[in-house]
């Protein structure tokens, strides 16, 4: 599957999440449903992948963590916040750089319709 089918199964459970349970609740729970319901299509799903960063050859784990990846390919970073700032898109081109991954999708929960907090952002793509 590539990441652009990928994606467009993320943004079709997006959507079916965010009717189902509106906006205003917290990240994690938005995040839960969206691994459960990706694995439910038959996605291979991480959540919470530790990202290293790599410093004149010195790797140093400080903390950063992926929301959700699928298939090995596509980065998912989830909010739930009134308004997305341009340093949210930067934070997933910066993810992608450091995994060395094509597609991210930045998506806010916390708007009246998913696909109007849906971004995508590619690195080289």
């Amino acid at each position: 599957m590539q990441e652009n089918q990928i994606s467009q199964v993320v943004l079709d459970s997006a959507i079916q999440i965010h009717k189902a349970l509106g906006p205003g609740l917290l990240e994690s729970v938005y995040e839960a449903t969206l691994a459960y319901e990706l694995t439910k299509r038959g996605l291979k799903v991480i959540t919470q992948q530790g990202l290293p960063v790599i410093y004149e050859k010195v790797k140093l784990d400080l903390g950063f963590r992926i929301d959700l990846i699928a298939q090995d390919k596509v980065i998912v970073e989830i909010k739930s916040v009134e308004t997305l700032a341009p340093v949210h898109r930067k934070q997933v081109l910066t993810y992608l750089r450091l995994a060395n991954m094509k597609l991210g999708l930045l998506i806010n929960f916390n708007v009246e319709k998913v696909v109007d907090g849906y971004h995508r952002i590619v690195n080289n793509l």
